[in-house]
């Protein structure tokens, strides 16, 4: 098995305390996640981006993912089987309380993902109806496979206040650390920050995305696309974007000087 089962197993009941009461919404960090052979094999294997991957490059996401089973390395593949398994279900049941627990067979949305340099991801709240189970999007399982990772490559994970007002815990995607988290319509977060690690080093990850039934008491809006959001520095910075691409450089540098520069971020 992967997953350090033993480990965490000794340290359940102080996790689900965790979990329970993180700030800004439910959530924990977990070092050391798989067993270290497991985690190797899945770094040594990792594959790099060609014409298999998806490319979600726009205005809100700079990343490729790849979520074909028959395509990805063995080691992956076996990671990607054991977290959709009845075992890890019943972990994550246990961690969190929510229950009945699905996993996803279609990896929709998620699998292997590789941000590049340049590359972002801005503040958002997931999409939380499965278009083909039909079941609602309750937790994010997130891996991180990057070694030596420097914080002055950016590319922290950011989990945002509901109000979008702050960022509340900023988590480096250390190399064999787990991040998981509750989703809902106010669960804001991604690493919107352009990466600034050299070309030949990416932002590694596997995604694992589970669910549960939709009650006929749920308030939430069924979801079906990913809810974006700015933050509060984020308004001036495009605004000075667009007056550059519609103005030009010198224009705009003119009206940017107007704005207050303490709101931008820069």
């Amino acid at each position: 098995m992967a997953v350090n089962y033993k480990a965490l197993q000794g340290q359940l009941s102080q996790l689900t305390q965790d979990f329970q009461s993180a700030d800004p919404f439910p959530h924990i960090v977990i070092d050391q996640f798989l067993d270290r052979p497991a985690a190797e094999s899945i770094y040594a294997e990792f594959p790099r981006v060609d014409g298999t991957f998806r490319r979600h490059i726009h205005l809100n996401s700079h990343k490729y993912a790849l979520g074909d089973w028959t395509r990805m390395p063995p080691s992956i593949n076996r990671a990607c089987q054991e977290l959709n398994s009845p075992d890890f279900l019943r972990f994550l049941s246990t961690l969190t309380g929510i229950t009945p627990l699905y996993a996803d067979p279609d990896l929709f949305g998620g699998g292997v993902h590789i941000i590049r340099r340049g590359g972002f991801l801005n503040i958002h709240a997931d999409f939380n109806d499965h278009p083909v189970l039909k079941k609602k999007r309750c937790l994010n399982a997130l891996i991180y496979f990057n070694k030596e990772w420097k914080p002055e490559y950016r590319g922290a994970l950011e989990l945002w206040d509901r109000g979008m007002r702050q960022c509340v815990r900023s988590i480096h995607p250390d190399f064999n650390r787990c991040v998981i988290f509750a989703t809902g319509t106010t669960s804001f977060h991604g690493h919107p920050e352009p990466l600034a690690c050299p070309d030949e080093v990416a932002r590694q990850s596997l995604a694992l995305y589970y669910y549960t039934d939709w009650l006929d008491s749920d308030e939430a809006p069924r979801l079906v696309t990913t809810d974006y959001r700015l933050r509060p520095n984020d308004y001036a910075r495009k605004l000075r974007a667009g007056a550059r691409r519609v103005l030009g450089q010198r224009l705009s540098e003119r009206i940017g000087s107007l704005l207050p520069r303490g709101t931008d971020g820069d």
